[in-house]
């Protein structure tokens, strides 16, 4: 039985900047970085205590990158905070904070022009 995603890979041009990005900007962690040749890591973020990690990986080391697109729903226990947080700490949102019947979202993109959706 499946019980919880481990890792979702991120392609990106600078895995130096893409590490600034998640763990300044958006409050994750370093969770792994382990040397994958002379200019790569093998290098894993995450938020503190969760399971769930994403993988910052180099475009360089991926044939066939550009076809693939990370489609990623981070939950939040606040996504109003969170939202404002994120945005204060120069996270580029898409739009304002959308709030739904359902509950509130909004999509951001990180320095590689990858999208990635707070709800809550």
């Amino acid at each position: 039985m499946i019980t919880n995603i481990a890792t979702v890979a991120v392609y990106v041009d600078d895995q130096e900047r893409a590490k600034e990005f998640w763990t300044k900007k958006v409050g994750f962690e370093v969770v792994a970085e382990h040397p994958m040749g002379p200019k790569a890591s093998w290098l894993e973020v995450a938020p503190p205590n969760t399971k769930s990690r994403l993988v910052l990986y180099p475009k360089s080391m991926m044939k066939g990158y550009e076809n693939k697109q990370a489609s990623i729903v981070f939950d939040c226990d606040n996504v109003k905070d969170t939202y404002e947080k994120m945005k204060a700490n120069g996270v580029e949102f898409k739009d304002e904070l959308n709030e739904m019947q359902w509950g509130s979202y909004a999509l951001f993109v990180d320095e590689d022009g990858n999208e990635f959706l707070i709800k809550g």
